[in-house]
């Protein structure tokens, strides 16, 4: 009969490519993942993984037996959940990681409103402009803004955003309004984590390189520039729109503007997903779909 007692464990670091990551996966402590992988080890009589202090490697014969394991706990998952789903409602701890200002202006309502939905689900979210590693780190769920990049996950659109170029109309009046994309060299651009922004120049993209006195990482401070007259920002609509719509800031470049980007809710594509998962993704593109309206 097969015993499988630290098969979990082992198919877990792998995936993770740590222990560290494979315990915060699994809600279990470091000791405890190397204990059980060590006596799986030692019951097969041969080495599946070679531990450095700084990574692990696989094995010849521990990427043979990952290959056989994988697909035999996913079946075993998959047959669990088929069955506990059909009794009991959602329930457990969900993950979940966000960029710090959507996830405050948006996300955190419709969480809020999902934890009085669902009493029996609990979530840790973690607010951050950083891309986190899902696996690793042992997240469920991750909200990504704009373009996809990360072919190992699964992803579902949420909604879509709009990115604006704009700045105040004292800013125009002193430094006059850019009309082509090659007149931005001669502008104080306001820049965020990145030295260039996209835009769409007869349907294909454009990237260009821009300058200014300012960077910083917030798109908050980037707005409160923006507003003192000291240069032109290329935000979501989220952060602009209001004063767009007030005349405290102005639209530049429209006929530049770019297509809608995506907003996606993000989840391991190797990782079984589950019911409370599914019922939170369900929830999210449900609140969405109403969202601005």
């Amino acid at each position: 009969m097969a015993d499988w007692e630290g098969v979990n464990e082992f198919v877990a670091v792998v995936e993770s490519q740590s222990f560290t990551g494979a315990a915060n996966r699994l809600n279990t402590s470091v000791a405890n993942i190397s204990r059980r992988v060590n006596a799986l080890e030692q019951r097969l009589g041969v080495k599946l993984l070679v531990r450095t202090t700084r990574k692990v490697s696989v094995t010849e014969a521990g990427e043979s037996y990952f290959r056989h394991c994988k697909p035999l706990l996913e079946g075993l998952m998959s047959a669990e959940l088929a069955v506990t789903q059909l009794q009991v409602a959602p329930k457990g701890l969900i993950k979940v990681t966000a960029p710090v200002t959507f996830g405050e202006q948006a996300l955190a309502p419709i969480l809020h409103q999902f934890l009085k939905a669902h009493p029996q689900i609990e979530l840790d979210v973690m607010l951050s402009n950083q891309k986190i590693d899902l696996v690793q780190e042992g997240f469920d769920l991750a909200i990504r803004l704009g373009q996809l990049d990360d072919s190992s996950m699964m992803a579902r659109k949420l909604l879509d955003r709009q990115v604006f170029v704009c700045c105040s109309p004292e800013y125009l009046s002193t430094y006059g309004e850019p009309h082509t994309l090659s007149e931005l060299k001669r502008h104080q651009c306001l820049r965020g984590s990145v030295r260039h922004w996209r835009f769409s120049d007869g349907g294909s993209e454009r990237v260009i390189n821009i300058n200014g006195r300012l960077q910083c990482n917030s798109g908050y401070a980037l707005v409160d520039a923006a507003l003192k007259g000291l240069g032109i920002v290329q935000l979501p609509d989220y952060y602009v729109q209001p004063y767009l719509e007030s005349g405290e800031l102005v639209e530049l470049l429209s006929d530049y503007r770019g297509n809608r980007e995506g907003i996606w809710a993000l989840y391991p594509q190797n990782r079984m997903l589950t019911s409370k998962v599914r019922t939170l993704i369900d929830y999210l593109v449900e609140a969405f779909s109403q969202y601005g309206k």
